[in-house]
């Protein structure tokens, strides 16, 4: 299924962060005033049996597994950089949103997971886009009439 992603347009794949951020976003249930639109929210979707925190490690694990995944096969495309953010992200949420329960480290990490996505997306200079706009392509010099 992945290379019938890539076949297609390899780029899209840096839009698998998305439910990663989203999860991780979510309250981790320690907020009484977070309930009602924790509730609603997950409610509205079907997905009610979440409202457990037993079940939102898992999830939030899993999506960010997804995700990492996800940059990790743009590797060939866009470098180590994406991927290397995404598991910056993936270190700094589960551990800041569960261990920690602090929002400062699960922002900080879903706005790098964010990052990582944006630079996945975004398109890479191609070899001959890099050298001077008024010199030839390589190959094509001014040849001496012999």
């Amino acid at each position: 299924m992945a290379d019938a992603i890539n076949a297609r347009d390899p780029r899209k794949l840096g839009l698998l962060t998305i439910p990663g951020v989203a999860v991780s976003l979510l309250p981790s249930l320690a907020c009484p005033l977070c309930w009602p639109a924790y509730a609603a929210l997950v409610s509205s979707l079907g997905l009610g049996f979440l409202v457990s925190s037993t079940y939102l490690l898992p999830l939030t694990g899993a999506l960010l597994a997804v995700a990492v995944v996800g940059l990790g096969l743009q590797i060939k495309l866009n470098g180590y950089g994406p991927f290397a953010l995404g598991l910056l992200s993936a270190a700094l949420i589960l551990p800041g949103k569960f261990l920690m329960e602090s929002n400062a480290i699960t922002y900080a990490g879903a706005a790098i997971l964010l990052i990582a996505s944006a630079w996945s997306l975004a398109p890479s200079r191609s070899a001959g886009s890099a050298s001077c706009p008024a010199c030839p392509p390589a190959g094509e010099g001014s040849r001496e009439s012999v």
